[in-house]
């Protein structure tokens, strides 16, 4: 039996390294690292910018290692990254003519962004830039339903005398800088609106207040080839990807029934940023379920880590990418390359799909037998992909159960013609997730 989908709606050659690469690191790092408590911590905390002040003049991670990160998410099986150029609260990682809110006004001085940059291509990833549409910060964005001013007695005298036309000359300013001065960039992550909330009879903003068609436009013009995501609040019409965020759909997003590229952006710990008494960490086994989950429908995965303020990755960050760097070892080819496959799996298990070659990846061991309609007579070999070791199949009209004497009726029914019928090794391989490598008959 299979489930098939509407044609998806492709990207163009020159983009379409997205979808075979399937699976990146996401880098959630500023000021907030120094706090330990999570990006959004000035929000919700309604904290004003002078208490924030004392982060910025202490921001010296002077254990940053690009190289390292970059070889980490390599060996993870990850090809191309993404790092927040500019959060929320409007510190900027790169030397920015714009704004003196910026590393290199720091006690570190160093252009993070160049270093990143240059450590990630040199070790073949691509490179990808988040960049915050909102800005907490500057003095022209206007106190919104986010802002830590939001419960201001005297929010609408604050208000008055900001102008978003300033503030977006200066966005569109920071990001041609970015597309400018940093050489190729493969990804434009830019995060968010927000129009149809309100609070307080404060609006949200959206389009209009980005120039998101605008915006867009010049993103493109500076970089033809680059990606842009589905935050700008176009009804998704400029976007070349969607970004589902820290959960797993039940289907592929869709734009007028066709799937659309997309690729799902989670934590591999609770926050984003850096939170130093976090204990929601995933384990190894759950972080590739959510990977194989991402690709058997047609998505990617974007992984995150936050750096501590001394520029590291704390060991549990380094431990859930050494568990990725285990199993892609032995399971990338059933990533990379791949995608959603028409045919239904058994139960605990997903498909994945490249060509003639179908992947079976197992989330749970059944006891030596698995059945898989829809697929009798269309495998021609079975193996198990971290070994390569062959797994038998049953043929049409073999019996599940032997000859032996007592057997009855029922324990002789033979394999049905529309199902394939794997026996599998009594223990579970020695893998988090087990993946059987099928090819299917011309």
């Amino acid at each position: 039996m299979s489930s098939s989908l509407p044609a998806a709606i492709t990207l163009p050659p020159e983009k379409q390294w997205f979808t075979r690469d399937r699976f990146g690191l996401f880098v959630h790092w500023g000021l907030y690292s120094l706090h330990g408590q999570g990006e959004w911590n000035i929000s919700r905390k309604e904290a004003d910018f002078d208490g924030y002040r004392k982060y910025f003049d202490h921001f010296d991670p002077d254990l940053f290692d690009p190289r390292d990160w970059a070889r980490r998410a390599r060996a993870a099986g990850m090809r191309y990254s993404v790092i927040t150029a500019k959060h929320h609260d409007g510190f900027c990682l790169w030397d920015t003519q714009h704004t003196d809110w910026k590393v290199t006004n720091t006690p570190f001085k160093r252009d993070i962004i160049r270093e990143w940059t240059e450590a990630f291509r040199a070790e073949g990833l691509r490179v990808g830039l988040y960049y915050s549409l909102i800005d907490w910060k500057h003095p022209d964005f206007t106190i919104d339903i986010f802002h830590p001013q939001r419960n201001a007695p005297d929010v609408a005298e604050l208000n008055a005398g900001r102008d978003m036309d300033r503030y977006r000359d200066y966005m569109k300013a920071q990001v041609r800088e970015l597309l400018t001065d940093y050489g190729r960039i493969d990804d434009m992550f830019l995060d968010f609106g927000y129009a149809k909330q309100s609070y307080r009879g404060l609006p949200g903003k959206g389009p209009a207040d980005w120039d998101s068609e605008g915006l867009t436009a010049l993103v493109k013009s500076l970089q033809p080839d680059i990606l842009v995501n589905n935050r700008l609040g176009l009804l998704d019409r400029l976007a070349d990807y969607y970004t589902p965020e820290r959960f797993v759909p039940e289907s592929p997003p869709t734009r007028d029934g066709r799937p659309v590229p997309w690729c799902a952006a989670f934590t591999s710990s609770e926050t984003w940023g850096y939170t130093r008494d976090d204990q929601v960490w995933k384990s190894t086994h759950q972080l590739i379920q959510i990977l194989v989950s991402m690709v058997s429908m047609g998505g990617n995965l974007l992984m995150n880590v936050g750096p501590n303020g001394r520029g590291e990755l704390e060991p549990r960050a380094k431990e859930a990418l050494q568990g990725y760097a285990d199993w892609m070892r032995l399971h990338s080819r059933a990533i990379h390359g791949c995608g959603y496959s028409s045919f239904k799996p058994p139960a605990d298990c997903r498909f994945t799909q490249n060509g003639r070659r179908l992947y079976l990846h197992m989330f749970s061991w059944p006891f030596l037998h698995l059945h898989i309609p829809g697929l009798g007579g269309k495998v021609e070999y079975a193996q198990l992909l971290n070994d390569a070791s062959e797994i038998r199949i049953l043929r049409s009209g073999e019996h599940i159960a032997g000859d032996g004497e007592g057997l009855q009726g029922l324990d002789r029914k033979p394999i049905p013609d529309d199902t394939l019928t794997l026996i599998l090794p009594p223990r579970k391989p020695p893998v988090e997730v087990p993946v059987i490598e099928l090819f299917l008959k011309e």
